[in-house]
């Protein structure tokens, strides 16, 4: 890999191409099993509870049917696009709330349209690459959070010299540029605006001190020279999707962490030749350590962040890995609470966190490792959730399990305990990959986004894609992904993704067993007239996509999905367009595009108003110079209402 190609990769491009995974998974062998045995539109592929009992052609076959289903979307469906801007359906208007860069306080330096932004004011400005995010009401006061990703080199330090910091003040540059921004934000004459100086306004990054909870928590794994005790640990990494608690904090997942760390030896010196490169690498990768190698971790960082500081060189600081790629707690409404990383509920490249109460008042914690042979996973806590009661133990004291998907349609949540694995809390807690496979449970096609359906009892997992299915293949922890031809699904080269939802046994989201079946299966069916690649029935040349990533379900039980895939409205992809976000419903199955990106941009994260008239969406890591007519692009929380001003989610 060549160090002028990294400012044009994304982050999961960067991570494949420097420690490339496997590429065929246990899930399209189980979904393979159920299609041959049930029909490939039957049982596994259905839409509702209703579907999986009477068949897609009785619970849509009605007129009234279609009529109740059609009633549940109040818009009109956009069409694709190519171009560089934001389309929202007739009758809904958009509007910027906040773009990298732009100030959460006052005295901050303006933003420099070419050149960006300086350390110090990004300290105190809306960060870059929106992710997840969440609303809350504090008081009355309407307080959004939202996650920055990554950041791109070549927008974020234009002109550095291969697309690479320079120096330490670039690398600080960077780190303030990502975790997350906490804004109190209001709707005026001119619409929504940040609420700039606000006391709930806050700034959390890479060198933000963060308290460590859970069995990892002391561990000799996690202590460091700069934390010998190794309960306290600075900065939440790669922030992706995100989540809320019932009692009202924000929870930030750290992705793709592996990428931040490298060994300094391994670093390229001028003129160095690709094969002096390569084997400056592979010398400083015989330290990896087995966990190093499932987790990705080795050879140079992303942002070189080693070369300028020792706690991210593996040579000197080989335990600072272990202290993330957790969940983090963050305190929307005291802007001085330290966040809190939970190490009890795993470490793994987590997508996000789905929050539910279950029957018993338990909390239920689902969360996706995103990466090709990969697993699900649950969090239970031991203790009930009482509102306004004790919240200490709910994300510290519990059971994590990982789910075994079976081809009749059922699964089971494999309890990760001493007992069953044979590692220690501890182990568990910083080795959950490992664990995991110790127990055999199902390999998966890159879990991202969980989602709980609010008025059901049901929750669905967006599959994204899986690109490069072959035979024989396992995952980097040795696990079994062998394809299996001449099937309907899994699909070889598969580009497109699907949607899983499973019912929990006894209408219990903490029970050991559960249902499931395929919501949706994206394809192409403009390409491919027939067949798998075509899609489920419920995807037409009027709304397909590829790679469902971002899902959020409504108060209504609508599911919001967002896409981040390929954009070049080619070959596979031809009349997909830019990226996108679609509006499902879990009962008809019926699926409508709500909006389209600009090129370039993946659509991140979703939140609603207190009154629900207004929807907020990302925008990352736009093409062009969006939002503005010129200049460097700006990654953007953007602000949806109806023009009528009824509620929308």
């Amino acid at each position: 890999m060549k160090d002028t190609d990294l400012s044009r990769m994304s982050f999961d491009e960067f991570d494949e191409a420097r420690d490339p995974r496997p590429d065929v998974q246990d899930f399209d062998r189980v979904v393979e099993a159920a299609l041959s045995r049930r029909g490939f539109l039957r049982g596994v592929l259905a839409f509702g509870s209703a579907a999986t009992a009477m068949g897609l052609g009785t619970l849509m076959g009605s007129t009234s049917a279609k009529a109740q289903a059609a009633a549940r979307f109040a818009f009109t469906p956009v069409p694709i696009a190519t171009d560089l801007d934001v389309h929202v359906p007739e009758g809904y208007s958009w509007q910027v709330l906040a773009k990298w860069g732009q100030p959460l306080f006052s005295g901050v330096t303006d933003f420099d349209a070419s050149t960006g932004t300086t350390a110090e004011a990004q300290a105190r400005a809306f960060g870059e690459n929106t992710d997840g995010m969440e609303m809350f009401n504090i008081g009355g006061r309407q307080v959004i959070c939202v996650n920055h990703e990554y950041a791109n080199v070549d927008v974020n330090l234009p002109g550095r010299k291969d697309g690479l910091p320079q120096s330490a003040d670039d690398v600080l540059l960077l780190q303030r540029t990502q975790g997350v921004s906490v804004m109190e934000v209001a709707e005026g004459a001119d619409g929504w605006q940040v609420v700039i100086d606000s006391p709930l306004n806050r700034r959390i990054d890479h060198t933000t001190p963060m308290a460590l909870t859970g069995p990892a928590a002391g561990h000799d794994l996690l202590k460091t020279a700069g934390d010998p005790e190794g309960r306290t640990v600075l900065g939440t990494l790669n922030n992706c999707g995100a989540g809320r608690t019932p009692w009202g904090t924000y929870l930030t997942c750290e992705e793709n962490f592996n990428g931040y760390f490298g060994f300094a030896s391994a670093l390229p010196a001028e003129g160095d030749s690709d094969e002096v490169k390569k084997a400056k690498v592979d010398e400083a990768n015989k330290a990896r350590t087995d966990a190093m190698k499932r987790y990705g971790i080795g050879g140079v960082s992303r942002y070189r962040y080693e070369q300028f500081e020792a706690r991210f060189d593996l040579g000197q600081s080989p335990n600072e890995p272990n202290r993330h790629g957790y969940i983090v707690e963050i305190d929307p409404a005291r802007p001085d609470a330290m966040p809190v990383k939970h190490t009890a509920l795993g470490r793994i490249k987590h997508e996000n966190a789905a929050s539910v109460v279950a029957r018993d008042g338990r909390v239920v914690v689902y969360m996706g490792d995103d990466e090709r042979g990969e697993f699900l996973y649950r969090w239970v806590s031991r203790d009930a959730f009482v509102p306004g009661g004790d919240t200490s133990t709910l994300l510290v004291e519990g059971t994590l399990s990982v789910a075994r998907f079976s081809p009749d349609g059922t699964g089971e949540w494999l309890a990760l305990t001493p007992e069953a694995t044979g590692m220690t809390a501890a182990e568990i807690a910083i080795f959950t990959r490992m664990a995991a496979s110790r127990l055999g449970a199902t390999t998966m096609d890159r879990p991202e986004w969980v989602a709980v359906n609010p008025v059901a009892v049901e929750a669905y997992c967006a599959l994204t894609n899986n690109t490069r299915r072959k035979a024989g293949a396992t995952n980097a922890g040795g696990d079994p992904m062998e394809a299996v031809p001449d099937s309907p699904n899994p699909r070889e080269e598969n580009g497109y993704g699907q949607i899983v939802r499973w019912y929990p046994a006894d209408d219990d989201h903490a029970a050991p067993g559960f249902a499931w079946n395929l919501f949706v299966m994206a394809g192409n069916p403009a390409v491919h007239k027939e067949g798998p690649m075509a899609g489920s029935a419920n995807i037409t040349e009027g709304n397909m996509f590829n790679s469902p990533d971002g899902m959020m379900f409504d108060r209504f039980g609508l599911l919001w999905i967002q896409t981040d895939g390929e954009d070049n409205n080619d070959g596979d992809f031809a009349g997909q367009g830019n990226n996108q976000m679609l509006v499902g419903d879990p009962v008809s199955g019926r699926i409508e595009r709500f909006l389209t990106g600009p090129k370039g941009c993946e659509i991140t994260g979703f939140a609603t108003s207190s009154d629900g008239r207004t929807i907020f969406v990302g925008i990352q890591h736009p093409g062009g110079s969006w939002p503005e007519a010129s200049g460097l692009p700006r990654s953007a929380v953007i602000a949806i209402r109806r023009d009528d001003g009824a509620v929308i989610a």
